[in-house]
């Protein structure tokens, strides 16, 4: 039984392109010629993005805003004052244990629920 060499065969041809050059290359030095582009990159993307991060934030903080004093005074001037005795007694007024139940009137074509 014959045995195989374990190096593949490559043309002369094959060997002198960019992409075989590299690759040879890259077994030999994998952190240069890999990792250091890769680290490269994710820096380089986290300060190209950073400006884009902020430019959202103030985005959101010019449509989410804090009240001035006087501002949040001002929001409820024209709201009725709620008196707890009056709206127990307002309660209490109505007869509670006589009504009658009644169904909602249903648009022309809607379901009723009724089977």
């Amino acid at each position: 039984m014959a045995v195989f060499p374990s190096k593949k065969y490559r043309s002369t041809t094959a060997s002198s392109t960019l992409p075989a050059r590299y690759r040879a290359a890259l077994a030999r030095h994998p952190f240069a010629l890999f990792g250091l582009p890769f680290i490269a990159t994710m820096l380089l993307g986290s300060f190209f993005l950073t400006p884009a991060t902020a430019l959202r934030y103030e985005r959101y903080d010019r449509k989410v805003r804090q009240l001035t004093k006087e501002e949040e005074l001002g929001i409820g001037k024209d709201r009725r004052k709620v008196d707890l005795r009056e709206e127990y007694y307002k309660l209490a007024a109505k007869d509670l244990d006589n009504w009658e139940q009644k169904r909602v009137k249903r648009l022309p074509g809607e379901h009723d629920g009724i089977l």
